[in-house]
Parts: structure tokens; sequence; C-alpha cells
């Protein structure tokens, strides 16, 4: 945090003298943030004097723990702004570009402003980072994940890639014990595992495709499993599948080597899964999703696509297969996804890779994320 002096209008432009105040009123300060902000595609910048957020009523001001850094921010940075406010202001949050990034996080209680109720200054929380109207077609039929003004702490508001940030009092939920602060930002991902399985309607019993084993796609796995539900595991990169056989994946199979379909067939006894989940995000996976996935079978999209891909509809339409987008969460759901985490029924841990610090965030972080054999899940970033 730095102290930035401004003087005002008419004492900078008097004599020398006069630069010299006489009373508070003739001058202020801002204090300022280390963040790194979001201006458009390919634009980021680690930003040192960037205005620090204050309390204000029904928010906390809140000391970063850290924030983990997502596949979205890299596409965001490469591809976007999709996702990113940008055009107008969020109708939320009043915000748009220059904001900080940083959806996955979580921070310690600094100040709590009027009105705030279930929180303590000096308490550690995660950041249940999606705020809805409340008031529209959507948010009153429980599809809140859906609303057309949604603000999204790091996407559509300013986010935890910084040394500070204000958030809902509400939407701050506190970490036992059992969570440390490199797994905590993990839990927003979790989240968005628990979203996609409960939006299925999978039962136990039933057999899932998954495609793709990052971050995503493991923990939408362990969900699964805790649902009592049979997962094959699909991924190009062998340390990944060895991941999810250890997570408890009933089979594995590598793409690009291994006949897919015929092996989903052969497992299923010659039906297909019930279900396919697909957290890739590639141009093609999507339309493997659909063709691997039974007669009558549903296929959950996850992944964010950059790319458009190309399907014959008639593999929908004739084969009566149902798809279901699934993004972000429903009320309720991130407290689960910190519950799961702290009973140990989710393992986090070992998608933590790296923990680097503000200063390195650009070098060591999204710089490194964007390489093709970057070999990490996630990076987790801290202010100091």
């Amino acid at each position: 945090m730095k102290i930035r002096f401004r003087l005002p209008l008419p004492v900078a432009r008097g004599r020398m003298a006069a630069l010299l105040p006489t009373s508070y009123e003739r001058w202020r300060y801002d204090l300022t943030v280390k963040a790194l902000v979001y201006y458009g595609n390919k634009d980021i910048r680690l930003e040192t004097d960037w205005p620090e957020p204050s309390a204000s009523p029904g928010r906390v001001k809140l000391r970063m723990l850290g924030a983990s850094i997502c596949a979205t921010d890299i596409e965001e940075w490469q591809y976007g702004p999709m996702w990113v406010a940008h055009g107008a202001p969020n109708p939320i949050s009043g915000r748009q570009v220059p904001l900080i990034l940083g959806h996955e996080a979580a921070g310690v209680v600094e100040e709590i402003g009027e009105g705030v109720t279930g929180v303590e200054v000096g308490q550690r929380v995660a950041v249940e980072n999606v705020e809805t109207c409340g008031v529209c077609f959507w948010c009153k039929r429980g599809e809140s994940a859906v609303c057309p003004s949604m603000s999204v702490f790091g996407l559509s508001a300013d986010g935890g890639l910084a040394e500070f940030a204000s958030w809902r009092g509400d939407q701050l939920i506190p970490l036992p014990d059992s969570i440390s602060d490199r797994e905590a930002p993990l839990a927003e991902p979790t989240t968005v595992a628990i979203h996609a399985v409960r939006r299925s309607g999978i039962k136990p019993g039933d057999t899932a495709a998954l495609i793709g084993c990052g971050t995503v796609g493991l923990l939408t796995l362990q969900v699964a499993k805790a649902a009592g539900v049979k997962v094959i595991a699909i991924d190009r990169r062998a340390s990944a599948l060895e991941l999810a056989k250890k997570l408890g994946a009933d089979l594995v199979l590598k793409s690009g080597t291994d006949d897919v379909e015929a092996a989903l067939a052969e497992f299923t006894d010659g039906i297909g899964p019930d279900f396919t989940f697909e957290t890739a995000g590639a141009e093609q996976t999507p339309v493997d999703a659909i063709n691997w996935t039974r007669r009558g079978g549903t296929v959950v999209l996850v992944g964010i696509y950059s790319a458009t891909p190309k399907l014959d509809f008639n593999q929908v339409v004739g084969l009566e297969r149902t798809v279901i987008g699934s993004v972000a969460s429903s009320p309720g759901e991130y407290r689960t996804a910190v519950d799961m985490i702290a009973r140990g029924v989710v393992d986090v841990s070992f998608m933590v890779s790296d923990v680097i610090s503000l200063d390195d965030v650009i070098e060591r972080g999204f710089e490194r994320m964007i390489q093709p054999d970057k070999n990490v899940f996630r990076i987790v970033v801290q202010p100091g």
C-alpha cells in the first residue's frame, strides 16, 4: 500500500509558498494498492498505484490471502474481452475495463461496512464471487446463474489479484482451519463442478464420461464420484490421467492414442455413457462429447470456448440426446464447496502447482499459463 498525495487545483497553480498547506482542507491523500489490471486484449498491467477499496455500506474490505489464475483469465487476456465487462458498465457493479482480474479468491476481513453481519475483522473468508440482481425473471425462478445483470468478482467487478478488495458482506464464507490459505481460492472451481453435476440430474449408479482432466475436470470427477457415479476420464496428457486414476476414475483413456469411442462402448456393454461432462473447452471436444454419449443420454458443456465447433445437429435430434450448458453457480453451492473441501470429500491440494507473489504475476503466472507445455493446474498469487 502506498499513499499518493494530491494538491487541490487552486494550490497546484499558485506560487511556491502556496504549496505549504495551512489547513487539512488544503490537501488530501489517496491510498493506493498494487493490482493486476485488465485493459483489453493482450493488455494486462501490474499497477502499483490503483485506488484502494473501502468498506462501504453492506460491503467488506478484504486483505487478500490469494487468488488463483484460471484458464478463463488466460482466455480473456488472449482472446477477450468476452466475459470481462466492456462497452458499458455492469448494471450491478457499475464497473467495466480497466478492472482488476482474479475471480478465484480468498481474503481476511480488514474492515466491515455499515449493516454487515456474520463476519468479523481478522476472519479468513472465501469470496462467493457471483452477485445477481435478485429481482429479474431468472433470479425469481432460481436460475440466478443466468441473471442478465450478473456481476462477477474479477470479471465485471474488481477482483482478487490485488493487495486489497471489496465485496458484499453477505457473500463471504468463513473458512475452517482445515482449508489452508493456498487451497482457499480453489473453492471457486469446486463450485463450478458442483453446479455442473447438480444440473445434470445424474444419479448413483449412472456412468459418466469426463472429457478434460484439468482443474475443473478433476473436481467434477471427485464430485461425481461422491454422488455414486462411475466415471471414465479422458485426456491427452498421461500425467492428468494418472491423477484421475488416483482420484477414483473407474477407467482412464488417452485421447489421440486409445480408440475412445470403442473403449466407452466396451465399458458400458455397447450402450455408451449415460452422461458426458465436457470441461476441456477445445474446438473438437464438445462434438466428441455429443457423439460418444449414448442414445437418449445427456451432455453437460462446462468448458469456455474460444473457437466455434462444427456440429451435425442430427446427432442431437435423431438420437434424442440432451445438451445442457453449465456456468458459475447457484445460491448455496459455494458453501457446499467449502464444506466438501473441509471434510476431505474433494481434494484440491494437488491442484496448487505453484505459489507466487503479485510482483511475479505476469511473468511467472500469466505467461507461464499460456505455454502449451505448462504442466500446471492452478498458480496461486499471494500479495506479499
